[in-house]
């Protein structure tokens, strides 16, 4: 009968209060804990959703939603962004950036030192393997890249490395990279490999400034002779062409010339055959006119004696006395 006469209504109103307070607390607290799984994908991003731990989908940009931890997860990964990876040298701003000299040399297959410098530009081109096949994925790309520059270098001479195969080096680095990192299925793909500074130790800079100053020189030379030549030979050439040209001109006429005189010849003989005095008189008189208009004085026998009598043309043309 105690326990009739203690209650309190007021009481049961505040466990009332408290209980509904209570649920209501505990619907706000899950209802954060489901807005966790709430997340925002930029535009160049995907994202890889995990849970318990595996992969199950790829979600793309805006607004997206994932299961609250620990059943689902999510990684996002920048997919259009180009990265670089600085091997012996480190960027500190716009045109700024310091040298790493420990990283930067490498041997040469001479057994010399060249300090290179280089960049090895890349890109995701499948996030699932980038995100989960490697751990630390821009790590083994910067090794990866400074493993095949120092092979690079070593198979060739300082004198090539600081010249005539600085692009040939970036071209077999960049497939070589590639191929590796496709076989640890890292998601990578190298865009481009560049050496950006490639000079001798500071120790023996003096003599390899002294080495391409004489290589110049010899360019230089090079280049004037070869100047020369292409302007002597040419010349040279076309004289010659010319030359031969009018021999063999010459030597048609003269072949022409000999045939003409041979058929001349026969001729003649054919007639002498047929008619010897009357030939030979008109040979003697053909021969007559040809020399007698050249010659100033003519020599006549006498018909009387032996003594010669002179006839001087000019005097006869002039209407003097013939001697």
């Amino acid at each position: 009968m105690s326990e009739e006469y203690n209650y309190n209504p007021n009481a049961q109103k505040i466990k009332k209060i408290i209980g509904r307070m209570s649920l209501l607390i505990l619907l706000i607290i899950v209802g954060i804990y489901f807005t966790t799984g709430v997340y925002q994908i930029n535009p160049s991003e995907v994202g890889l959703v995990k849970r318990f731990g595996k992969y199950v989908r790829t979600a793309g940009p805006g607004i997206n939603y994932h299961l609250p931890a620990p059943f689902e997860s999510v990684t996002i990964v920048d997919i259009l962004s180009l990265r670089k990876i600085e091997i012996g040298f480190r960027s500190s701003g716009v045109g700024k950036y310091s040298g790493i000299t420990k990283e930067a040399l490498m041997m040469t297959g001479d057994n010399n030192f060249a300090s290179v410098e280089s960049a090895v530009q890349y890109r995701i081109k499948d996030p699932v393997k980038y995100a989960f096949k490697i751990a630390n994925p821009d790590e083994v790309v910067k090794i990866v890249s400074e493993s095949v520059i120092r092979e690079r270098v070593a198979q060739r001479t300082i004198d090539q490395v600081l010249t005539s195969d600085r692009d040939e080096i970036a071209i077999e680095a960049k497939q070589i990279i590639q191929q590796i990192l496709d076989n640890y299925e890292s998601g990578v793909f190298i865009d481009n490999v560049k050496l950006q500074e490639v000079y001798p130790p500071s120790q023996v800079l003096a003599a390899f400034d002294d080495v391409n100053s004489a290589n110049q020189d010899m360019e230089k030379t090079i280049n004037t002779a070869l100047k020369y030549y292409n302007d002597v030979v040419p010349r040279a050439e076309g004289e010659a062409s010319k030359n031969v040209q009018e021999a063999e001109a010459y030597r048609e006429v003269q072949i022409l010339r000999a045939e003409g005189e041979v058929t001349r010849f026969l001729q003649i003989l054919e007639r002498y055959e047929k008619a010897p005095e009357i030939t030979k008189q008109r040979i003697y008189i053909e021969t007559m006119e040809k020399i007698l208009p050249d010659s100033k004085k003519i020599m006549l026998l006498n018909e009387n004696g032996g003594t010669f009598n002179f006839l001087d043309i000019q005097e006869v043309m002039k209407g003097g006395d013939v001697k």
